[in-house]
């Protein structure tokens, strides 16, 4: 056994202990938590600040991490993609030796599980041998061409074959975004998965999204022109993108929507009436690397909207590293409470994720990793600048 102790232990699912105790076993499962004062005979492991459960991040492209600085900040969204498409190509010991260092990386700094994306299988190998749980979501995009959709189906059938499972591993079919999913692929989609599957999609990262659905205009239209595809057949809906999402999804299954930079109030109160299984992942560094701006999250905490963090890559963000996502939106959007923020980093991306029986909160007879911070912990008073996080187990 193992007795960490720390000034104090925040559970997330309760309050936090002062001069707590975790006790874990060899297969780093929680026996019991406590206080000092109830082992005054084991030899105990301090650390001094907090101690609190490894962090679930929700959103990741692991397969683009060879692609570090490729892309500068503050392109706006159609440029950054446009890179991703013409540049990501690279030999494939070189992507696999960032796959691994970034895989690590994230290990090392406390990140338990990941709902990572991936368009092909060169994540696979690492998934497979790593401590970190993944939820792979294969990602399907038919770039709004009909006639492109059966031909990606049978592609990323071979992709989700691919894809490692088991051993904490899980994987489902997704749809890329609003503006390059035909209603066609999203009915293979809605049909290939379970319904206790989670179903991850990008959405309203940009105002051109919008646009293209209200009335045709936008980015879009030249960006599709570029890659040689047109968008004759393509009718504008009148509304905003996420209504096109939730005309063609399923409520059924858990519904990540990730970014939401530009998400209205109306657009979560759609959602949340659509579903009970709607989960929101916010990707703050990724935001102001790519848009240089973040959501209004006021309006999802006045929702009570589940909200979780994710990362994005590490070709739109200087580290994979959910801490550093914290400190941004407290630095940025100090309203934030930071209960708040730590429920979001921890036990609201376990349940998106599905893992909330097994980690997310430090309860007796979980496995859920535990992250070190060497600070003062002054309640919702505490500063995050400056600290790091680190994992102990």
């Amino acid at each position: 056994m193992r007795y960490l102790t720390a000034d104090y232990i925040l559970p997330i699912s309760a309050e936090p202990i002062a001069n707590g105790v975790i006790v874990i076993d060899e297969e780093q499962t929680i026996q019991a938590i406590g206080t000092k004062e109830e082992y005054p005979n084991v030899d105990l492991e301090y650390h001094r600040g907090i101690l609190l459960p490894g962090f679930i991040n929700t959103h990741c492209h692991l397969e683009l991490s060879h692609m570090q600085g490729v892309c500068p900040t503050g392109t706006k969204l159609i440029p950054f993609i446009t890179t991703v498409v013409q540049l990501r190509e690279y030999e494939q010991d070189v992507i696999l030796h960032h796959i691994r260092a970034q895989d690590e990386a994230m290990w090392a700094a406390g990140i338990q599980a990941v709902g990572d994306i991936s368009n092909k299988v060169d994540t696979a190998a690492q998934k497979s041998t790593s401590p970190i749980s993944y939820y792979t979501f294969v990602e399907c995009f038919d770039m709004m061409q009909p006639a492109l959709t059966v031909g990606t189906i049978e592609n990323y059938r071979a992709v989700f074959a691919g894809q490692a499972r088991g051993g904490g591993n899980k994987k489902s079919f997704v749809p890329h975004a609003p503006y390059s999913v035909t209603p066609e692929l999203f009915d293979f989609l809605n049909r290939a998965n379970p319904d206790h599957s989670t179903i991850s999609i990008h959405n309203t990262e940009t105002q051109d999204e919008n646009q293209l659905f209200q009335d045709g205009s936008g980015g879009f239209k030249s960006f599709y022109e570029s890659l040689g595809m047109s968008l004759e057949q393509f009718e504008a809906t009148g509304t905003n993108s996420i209504a096109y999402v939730l005309k063609n999804m399923t409520p059924k299954k858990r519904n990540l929507f990730v970014h939401n930079t530009l998400t209205t109030a109306e657009d979560i109160e759609k959602a949340h009436s659509w579903s009970d299984n709607t989960y929101w992942a916010t990707c703050p560094n990724a935001n102001l690397y790519i848009e240089n701006r973040l959501p209004n999250y006021k309006l999802f905490l006045d929702a009570g909207a589940k909200m979780t963090v994710g990362t994005d890559s590490i070709m739109s963000n200087w580290q994979l590293d959910i801490w550093e996502e914290l400190k941004t939106i407290q630095k940025m959007q100090s309203y934030v409470p930071l209960s708040d923020l730590l429920s979001w980093a921890t036990v609201n991306g376990a349940e998106a994720l599905g893992y909330h029986k097994s980690m997310g909160s430090l309860e007796v007879g979980k496995q859920p990793g535990i992250v070190h911070v060497d600070l003062e912990w002054k309640g919702e008073d505490t500063t995050l600048a400056g600290t790091s996080a680190s994992r102990v187990c």
